[in-house]
């Protein structure tokens, strides 16, 4: 069996990995990323408003997408988990600030997350 073409993508900008898996890897011209937990990268930190979650995990996606010279307007298709559903409107109000028409797919459901985070963003995006 052949192996596709990957690339590993990979940047400080970003929360390092914590186990068995890559920030994002390329196949072809489709950029995978991690799901991103709202870590701030130098702090380490998780801000405890759904809001401030929001823009972090953003800001991390943002960061790695960079390293391929591609940005969020690059996004076709989000998966969101929300630790709690009653922050929706929260944070889809943050959400709406970072995507315009034509808006990525969007899978958006509510599950556990790990450190006590309220939101969990990963993407996928054409280069």
């Amino acid at each position: 069996m052949t192996r596709s073409r990957r690339k590993v993508i990979q940047t400080n900008e970003a929360p390092k990995v914590i186990g068995p898996y890559s920030q994002a890897i390329i196949s072809g011209n489709i950029v995978y990323v991690s799901g991103q937990l709202p870590i701030n990268p130098v702090t380490n930190e998780i801000a405890a408003d759904i809001k401030e979650q929001t823009v972090q995990c953003l800001t991390n996606i943002n960061e790695i997408l960079h390293e391929e010279e591609m940005d969020l307007s690059h996004v076709v298709k989000t998966t969101v988990i929300l630790s709690d559903m009653n922050d929706f409107d929260a944070f889809n109000a943050i959400y709406a600030e970072y995507f315009y028409e034509p808006y990525p797919a969007r899978l958006t459901f509510g599950g556990q997350l790990l450190r006590g985070a309220k939101v969990q963003i990963a993407v996928e995006a054409i280069k």
